[in-house]
């Protein structure tokens, strides 16, 4: 079991959950074995609390360092900083210079806040835009978060129907006075968008720009004309695809700029920092209402940002990661077509995975990650690449996974995968709307 499964025993009596992350809940990815907790990293390389190291081919930190753990030109700039202080009565230099180079990459923006996670972030968003507007209704189409504003719209239309959009994401406590203050729509759906739209006085379209699948028929473009014809801010939740695909957001990708956009997971490669950009009439509506907390002043995150954009930049980043990202996508499925298993891709290259056509698709997903913890790896059913997956690191990755897609063949001829887990098949986790 090792000493973080010990840990994690402790940690679910004292912590509700066990994590302050549902993604890292042990439970997501190998049940009772899960090593839990690390002591160091670097690269893509993590070590556990015996000392034992791994290849991280899973989510790498849930998606936040794209150049690789403990990056030494971005670990340095911090390390400055916490020598010069972290946090006094002056504010830091950096959020300045930071503001500069986000709107330089954002050129219809005229404005920038901070915060330190990306839910603060999306409620900073909804603020600024119900203070711009003066209107209270958010019509929402992905994740974006735990506040109030956002787990409202699984209140539903009565409470027997509460939780039913986005199942695994629970509304206890959450007032039931918000209840159709925030409504879903379904990605590439733009029929249900608009009667949300007539039916309701909307302050903002609040989206990711895409998810597990990209846009269709101009999708984005008429959400776009929407939003401008009728006077609502479009908001693009940019916390994990930002940077990824583009050197910025993913919706220059797609040519839809978007009058408010949040970067987060990726701008400080590990570190907490999250940016809010918008175009200037609308940020300056943060003045009309009351937007402040003392630790989105400190000096680290920002710090770190200007450190990540640099390297970001100079190694053209994304570029590495799609490319690693495509292949990930044509060697899975060629493994897939090797053994006669039927799968389904989803996701842009750097945030890819896959899932098995099977009603054993869970036992399957939690046998891949058994098994291959055995040989080194932290792996599922994606990978969200870094710069620091070389190639040798690849090979080896699909060479030791080959073998368990053969064993994965033998479990759909017949042979009991229950019989070959070492623990009880992993959660689920929510459903998204796109």
């Amino acid at each position: 079991m090792g000493k973080g499964q010990d840990l994690y025993k402790k940690a679910k009596q004292l912590i509700p959950g066990g994590t302050m992350l549902l993604s890292k809940r042990p439970e997501q990815f190998l049940p009772e074995n899960w090593p839990a907790y690390y002591s160091r990293s670097k690269g893509c390389q993590v070590w556990d609390l015996d000392g034992k190291e791994y290849i991280d081919c899973s989510m790498m930190g849930i998606g936040t360092n794209t150049l690789g753990y403990a990056n030494e030109e971005v670990d340095e700039a911090v390390m400055r900083v916490i020598r010069d202080g972290n946090l006094t009565t002056f504010n830091c230099p950096e959020e300045v210079y930071l503001a500069e180079k986000l709107i330089e990459l954002d050129p219809w923006a005229g404005g920038v806040r901070y915060t330190c996670g990306g839910g603060e972030a999306n409620s900073v968003c909804v603020r600024i835009a119900r203070a711009a507007t003066g209107k209270d209704k958010v019509a929402i189409c992905g994740y974006h978060g735990w506040h109030d504003w956002y787990v409202s719209v699984n209140l539903g239309d009565s409470d027997a129907l509460a939780g039913h959009l986005l199942p695994g994401i629970p509304p206890a406590g959450v007032p039931k006075g918000l209840r159709g203050s925030t409504i879903p729509f379904r990605y590439n759906n733009f029929e249900e968008l608009l009667d949300v739209v007539n039916h309701n006085e909307l302050a903002a379209i609040k989206m990711e720009v895409c998810r597990n699948f990209g846009p269709e028929d101009d999708f984005l473009q008429k959400v776009r004309d929407l939003a401008t014809e009728r006077g609502i801010i479009l908001i693009f939740d940019e916390c994990t695809s930002g940077f990824r695909e583009t050197f910025g957001g993913l919706y220059k990708k797609y040519g839809v700029e978007p009058d408010m956009a949040i970067y987060s997971k990726t701008i400080g490669n590990g570190y907490s920092i999250c940016a809010v950009v918008g175009r200037k009439d609308v940020m300056n509506a943060a003045q009309r209402t009351w937007i402040s907390s003392t630790f989105w002043t400190e000096r680290i995150g920002p710090t770190a940002a200007l450190a990540t954009l640099k390297v970001m930049e100079r190694v053209k980043s994304w570029e590495v990661i799609t490319a690693i990202g495509n292949s990930n996508k044509q060697r899975w499925q060629a493994l897939a077509d090797k053994y006669g298993l039927e799968i389904e891709q989803w996701g842009i290259p750097a945030l890819a995975g896959y899932n098995f056509k099977s009603k054993n698709h869970l036992a399957y997903k939690t046998f891949i990650t058994q098994e291959m913890l055995k040989r080194g790896y932290l792996a599922g059913n994606s990978m969200y690449p870094c710069i620091a997956h070389t190639q040798e690191i690849l090979d080896d990755y699909f060479f030791e996974l080959d073998k368990v897609f053969a064993q994965i063949r033998d479990f759909e001829d017949g042979k009991d995968v229950m019989k070959s887990l070492d623990g009880p098949i992993c959660q689920s986790g929510f459903k998204r709307l796109n």
